[in-house]
Formats: C-alpha cells, structure tokens, sequence
C-alpha cells in the first residue's frame, strides 16, 4: 500500500515551520514505530533542518531531482539520503541559493511519485509554499498542513496563501491549520483565528520557548531531547489524531490538481508591474515598502490603548462575556464594572507623560470602553443625532454625511483588525457570519440601523462598513411636511389612500429615503388591522400593537438554511395578514407579491429602486421574470396594471435634499402599455443663495378614478385637491 506525502507551509517566515515539520516526523516515528521522511525544499532558509536535526549530508534535493529515470528504490537513494540512527531518514536542502536554481521539476515529481512506495510517512518542509516546487509537492501531497501563529500579521499572510492554493483549485479539505507558539496570554485566541480563515484548526501547539530554544542548541528535535515536555506531548496528540480520524485515507481520494506548478512558473515569469523577466524578490520588496506606508508605526497614543486592552481582556475574561445582552440594566452593569477595570490598570500604567490631563485619561478609557463593549471609534457618530448615513472606505478614510452631504471624518481605525473586530461584534449577534467564504453581509445595529459589510479579497483597500443610521427618534408625517419632503395636503392624501387599502409602491433611488416614507405610510394603517412586515434586515418601526415582524436568514456555513422574501411572503399569506408591508423587492418576490395584492390582501405596501414611475413599471416587469415562471410579458403587465393602484417617487435632489416629486396612479391598460397618470408632481423654480432647491408640489388636474371607490367607502376627499395651480 503506497504511502502519504505531507506537505508543511509557513503562513509567513518564523512562525516554527521548519520546526513543526522535523518534530512532526519523530512525532510519527515514535509513536508508530515506522521510519518516515524528512524531505526540506525550503529554498529560501537553505539549511534550517541541518541545525535543527544535527545534520550535515553531503547531497541534497536537488540531487535528487537529477537523478536518472528509474524506479525509486531505497538502494537508488542511499547516496541522496541521511538515515539517522534515532530511526529517521532525512534529504537535505542545498546550501547555496546558486545550486537551489538548478532544482529539476520533473525530476522532484518523478521523486514524489515513487517514494511513497518506500516511505508510508513523509514530510516535505515547503517553506512559504509559493513557489512552483512547492506546488508540486503539493500535487503528489495527501494533505497540505498550513502553520500560523496567533499574530495578525500572520494570519493575514496565511489568508494569502490560502488563497493561492484555493486559486490553483487544491481541494480546500486538503489544508490542515495549525497553530503554533499559542499561549493562553494572546489576546487572538484559535477561535478568532478559526473565524478569520474560516477553516476549523487541526491542532495547536503550545508555546514553550525554553524547550524550543535547549532542542536548538542541541541540534536535536524537541520530540528527542524533552520527551516529557507539553509541548511533545503536543506533536504525540497530532499525529494520534491523524490516525485516529483515518485523515489520511480520506484526503488520499480527493482529486488533485496536475498542472499547479506549471501555472506557478507561468505566474512568476511575468510579475505585475515589472514586465516579463521581473524580479520577484524586487516585486517582493516593493510590497512591502507598500505595506509599511500603508499601516506605518502605532503611535504611543495607540500602543497604549492595545496595551490595555489586552490587559482588559486578560483581567475580565471578555471573550466569554455576553456583550450582546439586549438588556439595558444588565448592559449598563457590564459597562460599568469594565470602566472600573480599565482605570485600574491605567493606575498601574505609566501614563505621566502621556496623559498629563484628566481629560486626556478620560478621553484613553473612553475610547477602551467603545473598543471593549462597542464599534471602537464608530461609536462618537453613532451618538451624533446630525450623522445620517457612516462610509468606511478604508481604515484610515470615513466619510459621515450631515445634512445630505458627504464629509470627511477626522476618527480612524487604528488597524484592519480593529475594523474585523467591530464587524464581528455587529453580525455575531444577529446569527450572521462574513469571511472568505461570504465576503459579504446584510446586518442591522440594535436600534435598526442598517449595515453593509464587504471585506477582501473582494474589497480591495480591506474591509468596508457602510451605516445607514436610523433615527432615534420616531419619524412621523409631520417630520416630513417640516423636512420640506411633502405638503400637509399630500400627507393627508396619502393617509386616505393608505386607509383606503390602495397598493403602493414606493420607488426611489438609494439613500431616497424610500424606507422612511413607507415607515410613515405604514402608520396611516388603522391599528385594528394585522400586520405582518417581510424584511431583510429588519428596520420599519411601526406604532401598531398588531403586528408580525419576519425578517429574511441566509446560508449557514454548510450553505443550507437560507429563508428568502419570497419564502416568507408565502408564509405571510397563511398567517391571516390584513396588510402586508414588504422592506423591498429585489427579485422574485415581486410576482409573489403581485399575486398577494391580485388574491385579497389589498392595502398592500412594497418599496423598488427606480428612478421614475415609468421606470418603476419597467423594473416591476423585469423582477417578475427573475422568478422564472417564464410568463408571458403581456399576462406581467396585466397582473401589474391590476395589483398596483400608486407610486409614490421618492427622491433625493442635488442639494441633498429629500422629497416626493412624483405620486402617480397606474389607470390600467392601453393595448400593450400600462397607462400612467401623474396627480401630484414636485416642480423645481431655481436655488437660493445657500444653492438650495426652491420648488413647489404642484397638483396636475387629474382626478383620481379611485377617488369615487374611497367616497363610496365614506371616506371625505375634498375635490378641490386636485385642481391644478
């Protein structure tokens, strides 16, 4: 039976790798008593393993590589390979980076194919594992064993090269993490870890820097010279647990990529930016020049704000306390015993210099405090009631926008960690996730406020936060006639349609304040009446008692359990609803929602982007045929010209300014076409001096044909409305 091929990766340069690998293989030796293989093709460190091992053989890989075509026998290799009296075997690395270049691909793949029929056990130190020969490895790899440690840095280089295994189309069940030099003390615990690359750890290997460093000295693996030790017992519990879970027999049935070092050669004779022939320890540089002017050196400020916080974390145990807890009392106790425990570790601090004020000491726990239990600097605008909407485009760059404007922030992140941290603490209530896997998300804060996240790779300058606040206080009709968003005769027009259960759509661009309106229009409906509002992230705050809020779910990490609108539209309907009140239609759900408006469930409410009401008729069509029901387009006009009796445009002008400008009636058919009839339009006269809009809402004539349905109902609508001015 042939045997299975480890392929060991460093995240990134002196996370252990090379370590890791020598002690896996006496691991394994010592526990099962068969010989392995200890190949090192780090090309970059040339020699590590000698000094680790002990060893200094003669020959090296790339000898091995050269070697002739022919069946590889123990007897071929004896020449090419150390076969240590503690029971290992052990081919070397070359020791001068002039002969690694000489590394024949072929030859290494022809040497990986057939030493699994000598070794059942072997273990190939890949250095960073970027490279074409590490590729290859991998290619005739059983499973691929990624090492980190609980440093950002790292882990952000491990996402990377992740991400070239994956992009090289390694199955992902191939890639084994594990953490190494983990103590208890480190504030990124293998849970955070596990969440940041989202794959589950395979194992964790303590820090023991005493041990480490006595092995070193003596040229003898950990695992040989402190048997006894934690950390021994570490690599013993490893490779029982590749046994006992039958891994390798698993993993040896996936299906491998052949052309993955190919690729990797192709890829690195034209690097980005320098051209075909480009140096890539050059490219390699310049990256990481990049880098230190993108994130420069913490400031002390900064640096003693991590530092409690650590010690915060360290004191209180916060990553197993609730911050989540929708109560109030219990939120404001944790608040509180927090503050006292960071003024008791900034009284150990010496802060003297630093903060020489008691505002500036105020200003240090503050800011700990938001870091600790809230968004970190986002917090300050989310208390500013004259904040509308937060964009964070990168760390160091947030706009807010005031009055409809946008500007500039003065507050920053001080880290992309920082940023993942508040991302996490805002979705991991809600049941929600965003990593690799889903590198994006839909959530919403506590008070409702509406959040967009989208993070690398996908987002380029990392991760992005897009807060649209919502108020803290309730916005009524009146709100809005003192907003200049509609007239006191408009409002009460669309009181009466609301009453008088007419279908409408409220169409508008984004950040229209479409949400606002219907939030507004849903409380014209009578309080006697059942509720039942569909919404992806739940934001409408209605002041009736009954009613039923459903709020949408998405993919769980095995990509089940998805709940859509559509889903719950349809159980809406079995849930005896007199009104159905929908946060927006994206897809499908329009002809669901139709068909609820069409089958006696009028007064319904729904909002659309579209830029006009002749749009908003268009857009209505083409979502209708993302159910894909294959209707034909006369049968979706005519459900349409049925279903909807208003539109209400709401818009958002150049001067940041919000208001209806259009509210139309849908009268029905003209042989193809879906008539269309303006009753009250926003007519824009000039700006004033400030280049604010100066405009008036204007009636066009046009009486409504519903207008006789509603005064047959007793509802009084006062004809002189309409007449136009």
């Amino acid at each position: 039976m042939a045997g299975h091929i480890i392929a060991v990766v460093g995240g990134k340069g002196g996370v252990g790798k090379s370590i890791f690998a020598a002690n896996l293989a006496i691991a394994y030796l010592q526990n099962f008593k068969q010989r392995p293989l200890l190949v090192d093709l780090d090309l970059a460190s040339l020699g590590d393993q000698n000094i680790i091992l002990g060893q200094n053989p003669s020959k090296s890989i790339v000898d091995v590589s050269k070697m002739p075509p022919g069946p590889i026998e123990p007897k071929a290799l004896a020449p090419y390979m150390v076969n240590a009296p503690q029971g290992y075997s052990y081919i070397g690395a070359p020791r001068d980076a002039i002969i690694a270049r000489d590394l024949d691909l072929d030859g290494l793949g022809r040497f990986l194919k057939g030493i699994t029929n000598v070794f059942n056990f072997v273990v190939v130190d890949c250095g960073q594992g970027t490279d074409p020969s590490a590729m290859k490895v991998m290619e005739s790899a059983t499973a691929i064993f990624v090492v980190t440690t609980a440093d950002v840095i790292v882990i952000n280089q491990t996402k990377r090269i992740l991400g070239k295994i994956a992009e090289l189309l390694f199955p992902p069940e191939m890639v084994q993490i594990v953490v190494n030099r983990y103590s208890q003390s480190h504030i990124v615990t293998p849970q955070i870890i596990q969440k940041n690359l989202n794959r589950p750890l395979f194992g964790v290997i303590p820090e023991d820097t005493a041990t480490c460093e006595s092995a070193l000295a003596k040229s003898t693996p950990i695992c040989i010279a402190s048997p006894s030790a934690p950390i021994t017992r570490a690599y013993h519990d490893l490779v029982r647990k590749i046994q006992q879970t039958n891994l390798l027999e698993a993993l040896a049935k996936l299906k491998k990529p052949s052309g993955a070092a190919a690729k990797m050669q192709n890829q690195l004779r034209v690097v980005p930016g320098g051209g075909p022939g480009g140096s890539a320890e050059g490219n390699t540089a310049d990256a990481a020049a990049m880098l230190r002017s993108a994130s420069g050196p913490l400031d002390p400020w900064t640096q003693m704000k991590l530092r409690i916080h650590k010690a915060l974390v360290d004191a209180m145990d916060l990553k197993k306390t609730d911050m989540s807890t929708q109560d109030a009392k219990q939120r404001a106790v944790l608040r509180e015993r927090t503050q006292k425990a960071i003024f008791d570790i900034l009284n150990a601090e010496d802060s003297v210099g630093l903060l020489n004020t008691r505002e500036l000491k105020s200003q240090m726990v503050k800011e700990v405090l938001d870091e600790a239990l809230g968004l970190g600097p986002l917090e300050d605008l989310l208390a500013d009631d004259s904040v509308t909407e937060i964009m964070v485009n990168a760390r160091e760059q947030i706009y807010i926008e005031k009055g409809g404007r946008p500007e500039m922030s003065k507050v920053t992140f001080s880290s992309e960690q920082q940023m993942m941290n508040v991302i996490e603490r805002i979705v991991t209530p809600l049941g929600r996730r965003v990593d690799e896997k889903v590198p994006f998300v839909d959530a919403r804060l506590p008070d409702g406020s509406r959040v967009h996240v989208i993070i690398p790779p996908l987002a380029l300058r990392g991760p992005t936060i897009t807060i649209r606040k919502f108020p803290k206080k309730r916005i009524l009709y009146k709100d809005l006639v003192t907003f200049g968003s509609m007239t006191e005769e408009i409002a009460d027009f669309l009181r009466a349609c609301v009453e008088g259960k007419l279908n409408i759509v409220v169409s508008g661009g984004t950040g229209s304040g479409k949400t606002t309106l219907l939030n507004v229009l849903s409380n014209f409906i009578p309080a006697t009446e059942r509720i039942i509002t569909v919404e992806d992230s739940a934001e409408l705050q209605l002041g009736q008692d009954h009613v039923v809020r459903l709020e949408t779910r998405p993919k769980n990490i095995e990509g089940e359990g998805e709940v859509s609108i559509r889903d719950l539209i349809k159980c809406c309907l079995r849930m005896r609803p007199d009104r159905i009140v929908v946060g927006e239609c994206r897809g499908g759900e329009a002809l669901d929602m139709l068909q609820a408006m069409n089958t006696g469930h009028s007064g319904s409410l729904t909002t659309l982007h579209s830029n006009n009401p002749r749009e908003c008729i268009q857009r209505l069509e083409t979502l209708v045929m993302m159910a894909g029901l294959n209707l034909p387009a006369k049968a979706i006009k005519e459900n349409i010209a049925a279903a909807v009796n208003v539109i209400i445009q709401q818009s958002r002008l150049p001067d940041g300014s919000r208001k209806v400008t259009h509210i139309s009636e849908v009268t029905g058919m003209q042989g193809d076409v879906i008539s269309l009839q303006d009753i009250f339009v926003f007519k824009q006269e000039g700006l004033d001096k400030k280049r604010k809009i100066i405009g008036r809402f204007v009636p066009t004539g046009f009486i409504p044909k519903f207008v006789e349905e509603m005064e047959a109902k007793g509802m009084k609508i006062s004809r002189g409305l309409f007449a136009a001015k």
